[in-house]
């Protein structure tokens, strides 16, 4: 292969872009464009060092859901050759170490693994800061002449980078450092689950994140469930000034009433049958951390009051107790209900509604996140890959249509457990079935069916074509809707009958249920459901 007669006239615009202030996305992609010419490839990709992984920042020939990975360092040699590497490295022809873009090259009629490969280390300001990569799927494609200039190549990245960083905000450095201080102080620590996407609905979301995370404000997290409404709370606790204190998580939902208040504000010894010791609450466990609130909205009345006494004054009491307690608490709260209306029906006080939603923060749901989705995509399949022990694991083109033509009802969640079954459909496919698959083994591609998520139209019925019919996974259909109003419809039945059948006696309907007397009155109540004056006695 032989390189352009006139390399200059490439690099002159990279070096002029140095002094331009550019969206880092679109100088990576100027560099992996000018780096193509230079060193013709059927693939490029920028990669930075995040802890123990690297991070897919800008590809060219790569399959998507390529920059929603995270390449552990210790489960791909190659990548740590390169990083170890003094200069430019080129592999040779019959290197057996795996190629960690193995199946993910576009284009190639088949699954084809990468034939010649070779990279380069970036090092800014004295430290290591990623990788640049180059691969072919033919085979002889590089040679040795050509280590020169990509080492000259990687210096203007580098360069590039570093001029990037400088021009950034300070915010953004200081959260960046911070980030970095983590890293090193959990560095034995699993890797937390971080955000993923590009759409702009995304970004927005981050942008909110960025801005309220270090102002230790309330913030009412609303979206619908699945959105990942938990990890943007972990995401506002990580990047607060609180994230060397705990992080202390309560669902209100799956508590029963009567031990609500002893949940969030603790007990004393003797305070109600069963309290046989001293026993902290959430908000003493969080003292001087955050404090997450999930299902806000399915609180009792009677706590909410104490709830937002806490919030206002840092004071709460333990159930059995006159002492009060102070404690320096971030609340973030979450919820998949419309709180303005509960307000209005009498179901959430509005004081509580105003001091929770100091800063709203809306989770956008996954069908607004346009191609994001094969970019968490991409990240559910590297977990599944590792956990499995497989080689490779990629998406079908036809795969990559079907999850982006879905509606996804479960949101993100939704997406997560989908691929995990795909996965072990793909493997028992690419294996036989018996669970062999190994690091050396074939690279497996998840396939359309594997999904499960056939996406043609429902058929007509003889009463008309079911408008909005969304496939289930036994092959029928089921008319589109409202989830919430579908539940709410089916409870309101259940307790309707409940009620029916043990007329003047909550208690019984409530057993018959399964479920304790004082949360079947408070949900007759939220359902809009007549209970008789008879019934809301006590029984006995």
């Amino acid at each position: 292969m032989t390189s352009p007669a006139n390399p200059l006239a490439l690099i002159a615009p990279l070096i002029a872009d140095l002094a331009h202030d550019l969206p880092m996305e679109l100088r990576c992609q100027r560099l992996l464009t000018v780096l193509r010419q230079l060193l013709p490839c059927d693939a490029a990709a920028l990669l930075r060092l995040e802890g123990d992984a690297l991070v897919p920042v800008s590809v060219q020939g790569l399959s998507p859901d390529t920059l929603g990975r995270r390449f552990a360092v210790a489960a791909h040699p190659r990548l740590r050759a390169l990083l170890d590497a003094p200069g430019a490295l080129r592999f040779p022809l019959d290197c057996a170490l795996p190629d960690p873009y193995d199946g993910l090259i576009e284009g190639a009629a088949e699954h084809l693994d990468v034939h010649d490969c070779m990279g380069c280390a970036l090092r800014v300001d004295g430290a290591q800061w990623g990788l640049l990569t180059l691969d072919a799927l033919d085979a002889g494609r590089f040679s040795g002449a050509e280590l020169a200039l990509l080492d000259t190549f990687a210096s203007l990245a580098a360069a590039t980078v570093a001029a990037t960083r400088r021009l950034q905000q300070l915010s953004l450095r200081v959260e960046d450092e911070r980030r970095r201080a983590d890293a090193y102080r959990h560095g034995a620590a699993p890797a937390p689950a971080t955000l993923v996407g590009q759409s702009p609905a995304f970004r927005q979301m981050a942008a909110e994140i960025d801005l309220v995370a270090p102002a230790d404000l309330t913030v009412l997290l609303t979206g619908e469930t699945g959105a990942g409404k938990e990890l943007v709370a972990r995401q506002l606790h990580a990047r607060s000034g609180r994230a060397d204190k705990p992080m202390v998580t309560i669902n209100c939902a799956a508590l029963p009433e009567h031990l609500v208040e002893s949940e969030l504000f603790g007990h004393v010894r003797g305070a109600f049958s069963g309290a046989v010791g001293d026993r902290h609450g959430k908000f003493q466990m969080a003292d001087g951390g955050t404090l997450f609130l999930d299902e806000v909205g399915e609180l009792p009345l009677a706590v909410q009051a104490k709830l937002l006494r806490a919030l206002q004054e840092g004071q709460l009491q333990r159930v059995g107790s006159d002492r009060e307690h102070h404690v320096d608490v971030r609340l973030v709260a979450a919820t998949n209900r419309d709180l303005a209306a509960e307000v209005k029906a009498g179901r959430f006080r509005a004081d509580l509604f105003h001091r929770l939603s100091v800063f709203p923060l809306r989770v956008p749901p996954l069908r607004e996140r346009g191609r994001d989705v094969l970019l968490l995509a991409g990240s559910f399949i590297e977990e599944n890959r590792r956990r499995m022990g497989l080689r490779g694991l990629r998406l079908s083109a036809a795969a990559q249509d079907a999850l982006l033509a879905h509606d996804w009802p479960g949101n993100v969640r939704e997406l997560e457990y989908l691929i995990a079954r795909a996965a072990l459909r793909a493997r028992a496919r690419g294996d036989g079935g018996t669970g062999l698959a190994s690091g050396l083994g074939p690279i497996v591609s998840i396939e359309r069916e594997d999904l499960a998520l056939d996406a043609a139209e429902a058929p007509s019925t003889p009463g008309g074509a079911m408008a909005g019919g969304t496939e289930t996974a036994a092959g029928g259909t089921v008319a589109a809707c409202d989830l919430r109003q579908e539940v709410d419809g089916f409870q309101r039945r259940k307790v309707e009958a409940a009620i029916a059948a043990h007329p003047g006696n909550l208690a019984a309907a409530a057993r018959a249920l399964g479920m304790d007397r004082a949360n079947l009155a408070r949900l007759a109540g939220r359902l809009g459901v007549a209970v008789p004056r008879a019934a809301r006695r006590p029984a006995g």
